[in-house]
């Protein structure tokens, strides 16, 4: 939809002058010129919050935090009073990074590898480093848990963060520096920040596109005393006051950031971009900038998040945009305004907003733009149109949003249609007095979903005997299971596991892409109470099998600093037990590996955490390697 993004940006030519300069000669001035090209490209900084609403910011009236850094930022920018989102995290990562709509880019959840973004996709991150460019992605990845689904996969220099929808612990925990894992120290908020101003630094001679993307105030509620207390002194509950406190927390983050291009004098030439993934959540309840909806709803107040862009060089007159615009236009006005021209890919969805960060109004196109809160490959919705003056809308209404809908659930509700100047509130349904638009609205909607998801909605297999991670993890949501296995949390979130292995006729197995056969190290990720021990399994891929014990393997619950009873119950970590199992001979290509019990002595198997594997000996690749 609208302009294609590879018609942005300005290409280098180079011409030799009466022809007489020499291939090499031509090749050093084109580099030249190209390397005084790169100097005067503006840097890049993208920074989104995960679950902060349009009303968790002091800045859009609410009444019970502050949050004066972004709040200075948005006065010094560009505001954006209609930016659009999806409904929750992963498929709004995906779209601000490749300027297209989420199911194109294969995601459609946030867990069950229903988040895993193709890795055919091409990002701002692959963009900029073409462009000569070094990129960063620090904190909450969300598009994929395995290489080439990883940042380093999709065009990111480097990675530090983690790789699920959320993480259970803030506090000393455990994060990724490129493949590997290992501990950091401190609040999550504040390492990561640490992390992010340490490669302004190291870059700071150099156009550097960084990407932090901060996991607060998602769930769980963790938060250092000091942000708490005030809130919690005021009357506030556990869950809000260390939501507001994580808030304030971010706040002070983003003035870090902004300190740091001060002290180096990168401010005035550097894209400072601002805004959040999805609605609110925890404060919704207590303001919502008189918005319908919260995160999973398609209603406003799920979808609307601030956008600030802030450009002191290049975007010299702040103002306030009303015109709609949405996460998928990020990356064609970033390539845009970087003057960096677009790679060759998949054509994008959105359009530039270049004429509204400048202030060129005058002819900007009536747009409508989508939403589609994907539950599974069977239903078309929740889902929602916004035009400048409509939101039409059609629900699944339960729990969640409706995002814990069956598969084809035909509960959807007839379509809704709402004036949104008139009634910014959704309290009036026109679909009654406005039948035209109603039904034109649905018509584009139908029309749409079936565009974007004409190749299919699937999980993909995991990869795996790539030599940028070795080894692979199997994680247990995305697992398949069948009669007994189940998750222990609920529907199989980040970090859940399977528990109820019963008897010998459950089975656990994963759909895998081997893209180079030969020897696999297995280790099970496990725990085994001492009475349930000695159960025998089998893990089979192909014609390939091996037989195991399972040992003994307390794993006890770990005390985490929540502050609410909810965290208590849903994030939980625990000393997962190791258990070497052997190897096994992985051929190339799609298979399926299974994990089998053949005998139960006990009351259940195990619970399964996962299942790693290490290449030892592979071979050449037996297939061209993505």
């Amino acid at each position: 939809m609208g302009l294609s993004a590879r018609t942005l940006g300005c290409a280098c030519l180079v011409l030799s002058a009466a022809g007489v300069l020499s291939s090499a000669g031509t090749a050093a001035l084109a580099a030249e010129r190209a390397a005084a090209e790169t100097e005067k490209r503006p840097n890049v900084l993208l920074i989104v919050t995960d679950d902060q609403g349009y009303g968790d910011f002091s800045l859009h009236g609410n009444p019970y935090l502050q949050t004066p850094r972004v709040d200075k930022l948005a006065r010094a920018g560009v505001q954006f009073e209609r930016f659009y989102v999806n409904s929750f995290c992963a498929p709004t990562r995906a779209a601000l990074l490749t300027g297209r709509y989420p199911l194109r880019c294969g995601v459609w959840g946030v867990t069950h590898s229903k988040e895993t973004m193709r890795s055919e996709e091409v990002t701002l991150a692959e963009a900029f480093r073409a462009a000569g460019y070094r990129t960063a992605c620090i904190g909450k990845w969300h598009n994929g848990e395995q290489y080439p689904y990883t940042p380093p996969g999709q065009g990111f220099d480097a990675f530090f963060g983690f790789h699920n929808g959320h993480i259970n612990n803030y506090f000393d925990t455990e994060l990724i520096r490129g493949a590997q894992p290992g501990p950091t120290r401190g609040y999550i908020t504040d390492v990561l920040t640490d992390e992010a101003t340490r490669f302004l630094r190291a870059n700071r001679d150099a156009p550097f596109f960084c990407y932090v993307a901060y996991n607060a105030p998602h769930s769980p509620y963790q938060v250092p005393d000091r942000f708490f207390d005030r809130f919690k002194a005021s009357g506030l509950d556990d869950a809000v006051a260390a939501f507001y406190g994580m808030c304030e927390n971010i706040d002070d983050n983003v003035g870090r950031l902004l300190d740091t291009l001060d002290e180096l004098g990168l401010a005035d030439d550097t894209i400072v971009v601002f805004l959040t993934d999805n609605g609110g959540t925890a404060g919704v309840k207590l303001f919502n900038a008189g918005m319908r909806g919260g995160k999973t709803s398609v209603h406003e107040g799920g979808c609307r998040v601030p956008l600030v862009v802030c450009w002191p060089k290049g975007l010299t007159q702040p103002r306030t945009v009303r015109q709609i615009a949405s996460h998928i236009d990020l990356y064609p006005t970033l390539l845009d305004l970087c003057r960096t021209p677009a790679p060759a890919g998949p054509p994008i969805d959105g359009i530039s907003l270049r004429p509204l960060l400048e202030g060129r109004e005058s002819g900007w196109p009536e747009r409508a733009l989508f939403t589609h809160n994907p539950i599974s490959e069977t239903n078309r919705y929740p889902g929602a149109v916004r035009t400048q003056r409509y939101r039409l809308v059609r629900e699944i209404r339960g729990p969640g949003g409706g995002s814990r809908a069956k598969e084809n659930d035909a509960s959807a509700s007839p379509w809704q249609l709402y004036d949104i100047q008139a009634d910014p509130g959704e309290t009036r349904n026109l679909a009654q007095e406005q039948p035209e638009e109603a039904a034109r609205l649905g018509r584009l909607y139908e029309a749409w979903f079936d565009d974007v998801s004409r190749d299919g909605l699937r999980r993909f297999p995991v990869p795996m005997g790539y030599t940028e991670e070795n080894p692979v993890t199997l994680h247990a949501p995305q697992a398949y299971f069948s009669d007994g296995p189940r998750f222990a949390c609920g529907p199989g979130f980040a970090h859940d596991w399977l528990t109820g292995w019963s008897g010998t006729a459950g089975k656990i197995w994963f759909e895998i892409d081997v893209v180079k056969a030969g020897q696999y190290d297995l280790e099970l990720r496990y725990a085994c109470p001492k009475q349930d021990a000695g159960s025998k399994i089998r893990v089979s891929a192909g014609a390939a099998s091996l037989d195991a014990t399972v040992c003994a393997a307390e794993a006890p619950a770990v005390s985490l600093p929540h502050r609410d009873e909810e965290g208590r119950r849903r994030y939980i970590n625990r000393p997962w037990g190791c258990l070497p199992l052997g190897q096994l001979n992985l051929p190339a290509g799609q298979t399926t590996l299974s994990i089998r019990a053949l005998s139960c002595p006990g009351e259940q198997v195990m619970e399964f955490k996962g299942l790693s594997l290490r290449a030892v000996d592979a071979a050449s690749a037996d297939r061209p390697v993505d």
